[in-house]
């Protein structure tokens, strides 16, 4: 069953599970809302595959509290969607290890947000079964 990943957002979810801002620093004078856009597609996939599967998500990071609010909406795909997730950074090519789980069974639109402290994510995710 083709996946659909998060790829666009790995620098997102890389920012928040490390607590660094764009600049490489977080402090509350520099804070900042910073939106992320991702299209996602199965040609995005490690490694790429023939799915027809789409979709894109939204994110906006607040730099200041380390808050990531999301919104990722799909279509396509040949059956339900088992899981969701972010990977966090990763060179192009490669996979990431999970940082924010979305959920399991997920329909679209998945829409929630996610915190970090001390390394640690929590995510709360509306409109799951």
């Amino acid at each position: 069953m083709p996946r659909i990943s998060l790829i666009g957002l790995t620098l997102a979810a890389g920012l928040l599970a490390g607590g660094l801002s764009p600049a490489g620093f977080a402090t509350k004078a520099l804070a900042e809302q910073v939106t992320y856009q991702a299209r996602l597609n199965a040609a995005s996939e490690v490694p790429p595959n023939d799915g027809k599967g789409t979709g894109q998500a939204v994110a906006t990071l607040d730099t200041a509290t380390r808050e990531l609010v999301y919104t990722v909406t799909f279509e396509g795909l040949t059956g339900p969607a088992t899981m969701a997730h972010f990977h966090g950074p990763a060179a192009v090519g490669v996979n990431a290890g999970i940082v924010v789980k979305l959920g399991d069974h997920p329909t679209s639109p998945i829409k929630g947000s996610a915190a970090s402290w001390s390394g640690r994510t929590s995510a709360r995710t509306e409109h799951q079964p």
